[in-house]
């Protein structure tokens, strides 16, 4: 027990007071007896002792009223659990990612958590808040209203590590209580175990009603007719019912196609034929979970011939005549005795097939070709001078031939997850007649690899550099060599590797993705590009290169949408932009991991437990009612003991 105002309990020494009045008071007197008097005097003998039993009690009563108001002036009180937390710093962490549109029984879950701070978090108290994409340190409630009723949600996935690292950052030195309120989707178990020792963390963990969703992944270019194109829209769903769902097809505000979706699996794929022209709008599905994936812009160049160089024999290169045909290529081959270099710049693709020696001439011209968006294939030969090749492969990094091997080896693995592979094959192939090579390159590479042999070493690697991308084999493809030209997984490969995705092909981007893209234009130093629609205008970072603007778009936009590339107020190319759907899939962690956490039902709760934890408990009240106890206590004792 402690005491406020422990200096008053000097005043106990008064309890003496009483002490003295009742030994003052049972002080002796001499007997004297009378004759006769028999019956008095045994009266007398009882009412003596009746009187000293109501002195001692009188003198008990008083002595405990005097001790009890001396306490209750002292104030004494129990010490609190979490004393040491009165001063704590709050910080509130809110998940606003897309998950958190899904709706509870009190409606979307961002917008109750908001509302819940927004009526339970004391005025005077000092608060920050930590969102996926915003903070707002050191304030107090009233001040940030406004700005938590205006939260929108955001395309950055929910990182209890982020938050907890700016929180750390922010203050380190004053004692915190963080408040984590997510749906837990995207909750990792290794974020839970690296949770501050030092630090109360409490987690508020709402409910959604429903986990059924349905998302537009992602859209793609099937097939290329002759006046129509036909478009792949690849669509998830975990719904545990078969339903329908009606799909419809947007250019600019056109309705052009609709058709009904039945959802009978995981992952389906719906076809649309569209007229062959530039298209720029969207497709769109509803249900009735979240909405941020029900919309998946694109837009769709009108074709253009791709120009592709193959340099090298003629009769090596006669393959790739086959392959790049009319009307959608225009193959040009050269001895590199004859090459042209003027031409390098020109090519939307360039082949390298079986050069013995790269000019070191070439290697800056097709350095600045591939920064430029171009797609480049190198195919070795088996008398090529490692370090010449080399030299030139260091100029884009990542990838070094070692020895030549002679011994034969089976082409067994494809690595459909590479971007070249993306939307070639409807499923995996594990059953193929397996290509073999004679001779080839032992690699030693950092980077992806496309097809892989028996041993797991590179048949095809490749590098994307931005907008470009090095395709890189480690053998020859000739006929005396290898049997790769008879097989089926030749034509897709050469076909996706030539198919330069910065002309032709469903375009799209993904909001935070940092990957630079490319746009004809010829600009002058000060002038620059920006990016806008009706509801977003910004200015990406920019690099002018030639006839190319080069930019990147950071963390904008901040909405999804079709977006217009303006130059001097004339619209010079189109943009899509599509928010990830990694929030689409509605699975929480599984339980085990949950129950490490120190998990409340609500806001009101936890002001409600911190309250108590940290609040003394006042006993005083008690010794007052003490003191008035003792005080009817002797008036009653004056009155009916005699």
């Amino acid at each position: 027990m402690h005491f406020k105002n422990p200096e008053i309990l000097y005043f106990l020494f008064l309890l003496v007071i009483p002490i003295l009045v009742h030994l003052f008071q049972l002080r002796r007197f001499k007997k004297e007896y009378f004759t006769n008097v028999k019956l008095l005097k045994e009266l007398s003998v009882q009412t003596r002792k009746s009187s000293k039993i109501k002195k001692y009690l009188l003198l008990a009563c008083r002595l405990l009223l005097l001790a009890t108001l001396i306490l209750a002036f002292a104030q004494p009180y129990f010490k609190a659990n979490d004393s040491e937390g009165k001063n704590n710093q709050l910080f509130v962490i809110i998940d606003n990612s897309f998950s958190m549109q899904a709706k509870g029984q009190k409606g979307e879950l961002l917008k109750r958590a908001v509302q819940d701070l927004l009526e339970v978090t004391p005025e005077e108290m000092n608060i920050s808040v930590i969102t996926n994409s915003e903070e707002f340190w050191d304030s107090n409630i009233k001040s940030i209203e406004k700005d938590l009723q205006r939260l929108n949600y955001s395309a950055i996935p929910f990182s209890l590590d982020n938050a907890l690292t700016k929180i750390k950052s922010h203050n380190s030195n004053q004692g915190k209580d963080i408040v984590v309120v997510t749906d837990a989707i995207g909750l990792k178990t290794t974020s839970i175990e690296k949770l501050p020792e030092n630090t109360k963390t409490y987690f508020i963990i709402p409910e959604a009603e429903n986990f059924e969703n349905i998302a537009i992944d992602s859209v793609y270019l099937s097939q290329t007719l002759d006046n129509f194109y036909e478009i792949g829209v690849q669509v998830s769903s975990n719904f545990e019912d078969e339903k329908s769902i009606p799909v419809s097809i947007h250019n600019k505000e056109n309705l052009i196609a609709k058709t009904i979706l039945k959802l009978d699996k995981k992952k389906q794929t719906l076809n649309f034929t569209i007229p062959k022209d530039d298209f720029n709008g969207y497709v769109s599905l509803h249900d009735n979970s979240l909405a941020f994936d029900n919309i998946f812009y694109f837009n769709i160049k009108k074709p253009e011939i791709i120009n592709v160089l193959g340099i090298g024999n003629t009769e090596k290169n006669n393959f790739l005549s086959k392959i790049y045909t009319t009307p959608d290529f225009k193959f040009i081959n050269t001895e590199l005795s004859t090459l042209d270099y003027s031409l390098l710049q020109k090519q939307d693709v360039i082949i390298l097939n079986e050069l013995k020696s790269i000019p070191v001439a070439m290697h800056t011209n097709l350095k600045q070709f591939v920064q430029k968006g171009g797609n480049l294939i190198v195919i070795p030969s088996e008398e090529n001078d490692v370090q010449n090749i080399n030299s030139f492969l260091s100029v884009f990094g990542g990838i070094q031939f070692l020895n030549l091997e002679n011994f034969e080896k089976k082409i067994t693995k494809i690595n459909f997850s590479n971007p070249l592979f993306s939307d070639v094959f409807e499923k995996k192939i594990t059953n193929f007649q397996y290509p073999t090579v004679k001779q080839s390159f032992k690699i030693k590479s950092t980077i992806s690899q496309a097809i892989s042999y028996e041993d797991q070493t590179a048949f095809l690697s490749t590098l994307y550099k931005n907008s470009g991308a090095v395709y890189v084999f480690s053998s020859s493809l000739n006929k005396q060599n290898s049997n790769f030209q008879n097989s089926p997984l030749i034509v897709p490969v050469f076909y996706k590797m030539g198919v330069n995705n910065n002309k032709n092909g469903v375009k799209f981007e993904i909001i935070g993705n940092s990957k630079s893209l490319l746009v004809d234009a010829s600009v002058n130093k000060d002038e620059v590009i920006s990016i806008k629609n009706n509801e977003e205008d910004f200015i990406p970072m920019q690099q002018i290169m030639e006839d190319k603007i080069k930019f990147s778009n950071g963390d904008n936009p901040k909405k999804a949408g079709n977006y217009n590339i303006v130059q001097k107020n004339k619209t010079i190319g189109n943009l899509s932009f599509n928010f990830d759907r990694k929030e689409s899939n509605l699975s929480k962690p599984s339980d085990e991991s949950l129950d490490n956490l120190n998990e409340i039902d609500s806001l009101d709760k936890f002001f409600e437990t911190i309250q108590i934890e940290r609040t003394d408990n006042q006993i005083w009240k008690w010794f007052l009612i003490f003191t008035l106890l003792f005080f009817t206590l002797e008036i009653l004792i004056q009155k009916f003991i005699k």
